[in-house]
């Protein structure tokens, strides 16, 4: 006992610094039978079944609005990037075809 009078944080009963003057709280007391618990209630599984059901309903709403919104945003994606498409002339096409010579013409 000497080494626990010696080292005050290793004392396991020891409170602590602060609630030096709060009481020490009431003993459980053995008497007190455990409490029950909850009998099985059907009525209460149909209000979770019902509950689960309208969450599953809601979901599928949210999901199907997302999906209508995605697709609205790609259409006006592709809508505002239709402008900006390059469309090559056959003169364009001409010059990217062309091939550079294999020997360069010396320059007298």
């Amino acid at each position: 006992m000497s080494e626990l009078q010696q080292h005050p944080a290793l004392h396991p009963l020891s409170p602590p610094p602060g609630s030096l003057d709060d009481p020490p709280p009431p003993p459980a007391s053995r008497e007190d039978p455990p409490t029950p618990l909850p009998r099985f209630d059907p009525s209460r599984m149909i209000g979770i079944i019902r509950r689960k059901a309208l969450i599953k309903e809601l979901a599928a709403v949210y999901h199907a609005d997302c999906l209508a919104y995605c697709q609205e945003l790609l259409e006006l994606q592709k809508k505002w990037e239709e402008p900006y498409v390059d469309t090559k002339t056959v003169e364009d096409t001409r010059k990217e075809t062309k091939r550079p010579p294999k020997r360069i013409k010396k320059s007298r």
